[in-house]
Formats: C-alpha cells, structure tokens, sequence
C-alpha cells in the first residue's frame, strides 16, 4: 500500500535521477579525459600548474553547480517526499482506515519511513557517488574538499543529510498534521542547520593544530586573504587543509607589525613592486589554525554519525508521537 501510494513521485524522482546520471557521466568522461590530456603534455606535475589551474577554472563553474543541486536536494526531498507523507494522510482523513486494520500504527509509520525513506537515501547516495567521481580531478586540482559545499555534497555527507531531511519532514507533518506547514518548517529548520553547522560545529569535531607560516616575498606579492579552504594567501597547500583561524601579521618575536617604525617605512617608501621584498625583510609571518587535510575522512564519518543520531531521535519522536495521535 505504502509503494502504491508513492509510486507517482518514486517514478518522477527516478526518471529526473536518471537523467542526470546520464549527464553525470558524460561530464565526468570528459573531466577525466581533460585531466590525464593536460598531464601528459607536461614533464612533471610540478611544471604543471598552469595548464592544470586553467583545467580547473574551465570545469569548476559545472561542477560547482552541480554540488549547489546536491546540496540543495536532502532539503527537497525532505518536504517533498517526507513532510506529505503522514500529513496528507491526516488531512484527506484516510488514516482512520488504516488504523482500524490489523496492522499496528507503528507497523504502519514503520513501513512509510523504511519504504520511502531508503528510496530517498538511495537517490541522494547515487547522486553524490557519482558527482564525487565526475569532479575527482578538479577537486585534486583545487585541494578544496573542507569547502562547506564540497564537503557537504561529496562522499557520505549527503545520505546523512536526506535521512535527516525525510525524517524531519514526516515527523513534522506528524506533529503539525498539515502538509504545507510541514513542508515550510522543514526547510526553515534544514536550511538553518545546513547553515549553523559548518559555521558552528564542524570546525570543532577535532582540535586544530596550529603552526607558522613564513611570509616570503612571493607569498606576500600574492597575498588576497589569508585562512580559506586549500591555501593560504592564493598558494595552494598540499592536500588542502582548512585554515580555520589565522593571527594578524607578527613579527620575528611574535609582536603584530602593523605600526612598528620599519612597517611604515615600506608601506610609505616603496614601491608596489618593492614592497613584498621589503616587508619580507622583517622576517614576518602568521600564527594559523588549522585541520589538516588527512582529517577530512574524520569529519565526514563524525558529521555522518552526527545526522544519524538527530535522525534516529527524529524517529523515536515520531513512533511515540503516532501511539498518543487520536484517531
């Protein structure tokens, strides 16, 4: 019953998942095509940054793109697929039927969430598999994975995310017994957790590390911001690690250089093409915290965990809330 009630939705969401794979693939054959052409046409991969930069500008803006839709699609199928799927029921009043059978409410609401809400990880967990092997090669490039987009459209973040989702909308459309209510606080409340976490909570699952970084002439001469996803100052780090708190400019006994004598001297006194070479005199750097890039699996398993446990409260909520549900 439960199947033949979701088919129509199950079938439009496996016709546009389909169409996109198509689309995943071909994308992916020809990043990857792309990749191995543009290393075979340099000695070593040192000498390669150029062409393999303009690789990643040529097919970051798709790939983005398509990991905003990823991003985007645990919170769609949340209040589409989750929150209808008790409230309608309450609202057309054909619970009352089931109820009156010999099957348990529990059975009942078991059946919905099991059915429907494998369905909804699966086409999350498909998509993600296959994003995360179309863009492989640009996401090497760029060394960018703790990128909150990234991070949360790749691997296993996104079945976390729609297990979530779908539970959170049905346990609302339980509790608020109204589908579009449902559906309007199931993205109010996924939205602001897609939002707080990363701010909030994912820098702290592990301690950053901290450590310093010489500001060398060249650095400085390229210098647009320091503490971002993957590199520090426009240089690109090994691996891409996550600068996650960054110290103002200090000097060789760890004083900030902003007002010292000889700072104002190079900033009065040279100039633009001098003035990397005299402040690296000085002997300055940054103090930075940071998440090195070998925890990104970590995170990805705690962040998982993390989802897994709001959704199996969710879940506990909704069981309990369905045995004191008047009929």
């Amino acid at each position: 019953m439960t199947w033949r009630q979701f088919r129509a939705q199950a079938l439009i969401g496996l016709g546009a998942l389909v169409l996109l794979a198509v689309y995943l693939v071909v994308l992916g054959g020809q990043i990857h095509g792309a990749y191995d052409d543009t290393l075979a046409h340099c000695a070593t991969r040192e000498s390669c940054a150029g062409p393999l930069g303009a690789f990643a500008d040529r097919y970051s803006l798709q790939t983005d793109l398509l990991g905003y839709l990823l991003l985007a699609a645990p919170g769609a199928l949340g209040v589409f697929w989750g929150a209808p799927l008790i409230a309608r029921e309450l609202e057309a009043g054909t619970h009352r039927l089931a109820w009156n059978q010999s099957v348990t409410r529990g059975r009942w609401l078991a059946a919905k969430l099991g059915l429907v809400g494998l369905l909804s990880v699966a086409t999350a967990g498909l998509y993600s598999l296959l994003l995360t092997w179309a863009a492989g090669p640009v996401t090497t490039v760029l060394n960018n994975r703790f990128e909150p987009v990234l991070f949360a459209s790749r691997n296993l973040a996104p079945l976390a995310y729609t297990g979530f989702s779908f539970v959170l909308g049905a346990t609302l459309g339980l509790v608020l017994r109204r589908a579009v209510p449902a559906m309007a606080a199931t993205v109010v409340v996924f939205a602001a957790l897609q939002i707080a976490v990363p701010a909030l909570i994912r820098p702290h699952y592990q301690t950053p590390t901290r450590t310093s970084v010489p500001l060398t002439a060249e650095l400085i001469g390229r210098l647009t911001k320091i503490g971002t996803y993957g590199d520090i100052g426009g240089l690109r780090i090994p691996g891409g690690p996550w600068v996650v708190e960054t110290s103002a400019i200090l000097d060789s006994s760890g004083k900030e250089v902003g007002h010292t004598p000889w700072f104002q001297d190079c900033m009065n006194h040279s100039s633009l093409s001098e003035l990397p070479t005299c402040l690296a005199k000085g002997n300055v750097h940054v103090e930075i915290a940071e998440q090195p890039a070998d925890r990104y699996w970590t995170f990805q398993f705690v962040e998982t965990a993390l989802f897994a446990a709001l959704t199996a409260l969710l879940a506990a909520l909704a069981f309990w809330r369905i045995r004191k549900q008047p009929a």
